[in-house]
């Protein structure tokens, strides 16, 4: 095999569409364009969405609700998870290691769900009012 002896495979390229070249083409006299109309003339387009004037649908449509940006930061745990993971000290780096937050956790908080036996020291780790109360009630701390 030489450089200048290399070509594609058969049927892998096909030669490009020429339109209004006659009759006998196939696609002579309008191009595949159809007759008249803003599709049919050059520059003759519009945008996504455009309803030849109509109010567009995502006009017509009232704005409803809102979705932070912030969101895919922040994590929740529960206490369930916290006695699943047997580990005294609990920060944001161990909770990633044991797989119970996603790798793009910034912020992350302990909620009130399932039941917590074990001592466990939180740290840079949030709690809400109730999972504070069920840790410090089994000899824990929240720092």
């Amino acid at each position: 095999m030489e450089l200048n002896t290399i070509k594609p495979a058969d049927g892998s390229k096909k030669a490009r569409r020429r339109v209004g070249r006659g009759i006998g083409s196939g696609l002579g006299k309008t191009a595949g364009r159809g007759h008249k109309g803003q599709k049919s003339r050059a520059g003759g387009f519009h945008k996504v969405g455009f309803e030849g004037g109509q109010m567009p649908l995502q006009r017509r449509l009232p704005k409803r609700g809102f979705k932070s940006t912030t969101l895919k930061f922040k994590g929740e745990v529960t206490l369930a998870d916290l006695e699943r993971l047997g580990a005294d000290e609990v920060d944001l780096v161990s909770l990633k290691a044991a797989g119970l937050v996603g790798e793009l956790i910034r912020v992350v908080k302990v909620i009130k769900a399932g039941e917590l036996t074990r001592k466990v020291a939180l740290k840079g780790v949030g709690a809400t009012a109730g999972a504070k109360a069920a840790i410090e009630a089994v000899g824990g701390s929240v720092a």
